[in-house]
């Protein structure tokens, strides 16, 4: 076939990839084998201007017209025929095969198992078995050295007889008052470290009824966090994306590319979680139509404060100018979200106390700023010197 397929997956991803996929439909239909439904000269007009050939009433250009919403392909009239035929090269090479090396979520890789793929129960259930054979063999050693004993008129020698451990140590006062204070202590250590972690879940990592991977979408593609979280810069919550906010991308992003496949997650499973979304909103990515059936997604809450505790994403995001990442840790990484910060009332005063207030073109601080900067004799003030750490600010 003519072309360089090189040159042509350039032009394809960088003009076509938003609107056509080689192998399934999209907004428009599928690519591949499209150099056997048209003629060559004919996909050169019809790529550099369908407009005119539509208004022209070309047939097969008022067909596809009718076919895709009545909505006419954008016209590209700075592509030569080369540029042409070579992304009709790329876009007509055979599909690949799926490679079953890929592992999927859900497999070997995320059951729990080690590194080599034998579970923990499995090695756990050996070593069990190991220490019990271990002891038969003593037990049965045992035996058979007192049998050896006794039938060869060897006398035992049996140690003399001393006071019990116990005993003595109940007999010994001091030891007893020590042992019961060291106890209570150690007691009263463990039980407030237990009592501090009550309702603390940093590391907080559940499964989400569809996998969202923060790596691919804030990661590798950049889309900024308040995009999706867009009530984070007006309301006290960051508030959980509807789907239609999804579907602005994946209307025409049914599948991943390759490159973004794991060694735990792969390609086939990225794109069966796309699968999973077309089925809550009820869209049929053949006919580019939605049904009408939408059901709804069942999102698992993860950052949960007490209700006792107020915080304004707001406050923080526009007032302050604070980065998601400062709360919610490097998320442009997770491939799965989970807590990172412990988010209990130590962590957030310490943050109000090392955290300057941004004071350059805020005019919400100017005024107070004048004032409470003549009160402590600095120039730069921390969030606690705002009052960010007075009971009511956080508890009402």
């Amino acid at each position: 076939m003519e072309g360089d397929p090189a040159k042509g997956k350039e032009l394809f991803n960088s003009l076509c990839a938003a609107c056509h996929k080689r192998y399934k439909r999209s907004t428009g239909p599928a690519l591949n084998g499209v150099t056997g439904r048209h003629e060559r000269e004919w996909l050169y007009q019809w790529i550099k201007n369908s407009p005119e050939m539509i208004a022209a009433g070309d047939p097969e250009a008022v067909a596809i017209y009718e076919e895709y919403n009545q909505t006419a392909m954008t016209p590209f009239p700075q592509l030569s025929n080369e540029d042409i035929d070579n992304i009709l090269a790329y876009v007509e090479q055979p599909k690949p095969e799926p490679s079953n090396a890929a592992t999927t979520a859900g497999g070997e890789n995320q059951g729990g198992g080690s590194g080599s793929g034998v579970s923990v129960e499995i090695i756990l259930g050996i070593l069990a078995f190991v220490l019990l054979l271990l002891i038969g063999v003593l037990v049965l050693v045992n035996k058979t050295l007192n049998r050896f004993a006794t039938a060869n008129n060897i006398e035992v020698v049996q140690s003399s007889k001393r006071k019990p451990i116990w005993k003595a140590f109940v007999e010994n006062q001091f030891l007893v008052i020590v042992s019961a204070i060291f106890l209570l202590l150690a007691s009263a250590y463990f039980v407030y470290g237990y009592l501090m972690q009550v309702g603390v879940d940093q590391g907080y990592e559940p499964v989400q009824p569809i996998h969202y991977s923060h790596r691919i979408h804030a990661g590798d593609n950049q889309i900024e966090c308040k995009y999706c979280h867009s009530s984070a810069r007006v309301s006290k919550t960051s508030g959980v994306p509807s789907l239609n906010v999804c579907m602005n991308c994946h209307k025409s992003i049914s599948e991943v590319a390759p490159e973004t496949a794991t060694e735990d997650y792969s390609k086939e499973f990225y794109d069966g979680e796309i699968a999973k979304l077309y089925d809550a909103v009820g869209w049929d990515p053949a006919t580019q139509s939605y049904s009408g059936e939408q059901k709804p997604v069942k999102w698992v809450r993860i950052h949960n404060l007490p209700d006792f505790a107020y915080f304004n994403h707001s406050q923080h995001v526009s007032v302050a100018g604070i980065q998601c990442q400062k709360c919610h840790g490097p998320v442009e990484e997770m491939e799965i979200m989970k807590q990172h910060a412990p988010l209990t009332m130590g962590w957030c005063i310490n943050c109000h106390r090392e955290t300057n207030v941004q004071m350059e073109g805020n005019k919400y601080y100017e005024k107070i700023h004048e004032e409470l900067s003549k009160k402590y004799g600095v120039e730069q003030l921390t969030a606690a010197e705002m009052g960010g750490i007075e009971c009511g600010k956080c508890h009402y």
